[in-house]
């Protein structure tokens, strides 16, 4: 018995590594490390996590410059080594073409890609005043006049891709790229009791039903208090 255990103790130690490994922060205040996860999700991509603290100085001067581009979320995948959001969308699509990140439909794709793409370099207001912070709710929270601009332009992004293409996610009937980006935005709009239309309020109240986006949501939940709450987004 003591042989087998043995033996059964060095094959964990020596099993291969996951294939997938996506470095993450913090899964409350952590909106591009939510868009890294649901697009693995979406993708279909088993991966295992790796957390960075987010009380690293490195990841804290990030946080102070208020950018899209960090080293988190980063896929390590056979050897490669993906960061930034849109990389790994990009890489995924190649890698699992057939689970749909971007639309058949060379004009959607377009499309996908281009709201997409302003998701992640836009918003800067929508960013400073209304941080992702999975555990907090604010009703009746008033909004600066610099971000309502930001939710006006979302809002008709919204609505344009959900008129066009029939929802009830922003490029029909199956999630994309553009809902992994919009995702965290949907748990914004919650957290700070956004006034929305109808069909806005529908499309979040289907984005965060979402399984994937559900499992985040539990665990960020359960995730300790490890530091003071944020202003800025990362």
């Amino acid at each position: 018995m003591a042989k087998a255990a043995a033996a059964e103790s060095t094959a964990a130690s020596t099993a291969a590594p996951p294939a997938a490994v996506l470095t993450i922060s913090s899964k409350n205040y952590s909106s591009w490390s939510l868009r890294g996860f649901l697009l693995c999700r979406l993708a279909g991509l088993d991966v295992a996590e790796a957390r960075v603290s987010a009380d690293d100085p490195a990841i804290r001067a990030e946080l102070l410059l208020q950018s899209s581009s960090f080293l988190v979320p980063r896929l390590d995948h056979e050897g490669l080594r993906i960061w930034d959001t849109l990389a790994i969308a990009e890489y995924l699509h190649e890698l699992k073409p057939e689970a749909g990140l971007l639309p058949r439909d060379r004009a959607a794709r377009a499309h996908c890609r281009s709201i997409s793409g302003e998701m992640h370099s836009g918003f800067a207001n929508l960013r400073s005043a209304l941080p992702m912070n999975l555990k907090a709710h604010h009703p009746g929270f008033k909004v600066w006049s610099g971000a309502q601009g930001d939710i006006v332009r979302i809002l008709a992004i919204w609505t344009e891709c959900l008129k066009t293409y029939g929802g009830p996610y922003l490029f029909g009937p199956a999630p994309t790229l553009a809902d992994a980006m919009y995702a965290p935005v949907c748990a914004r709009f919650t957290t700070y009791d956004v006034p929305l239309d109808a069909r806005s309020r529908a499309y979040c109240k289907t984005m965060l039903a979402l399984p994937a986006m559900k499992e985040w949501t539990t665990a960020a939940r359960e995730e300790p208090d490890e530091m003071e709450e944020l202003d800025v987004e990362f």
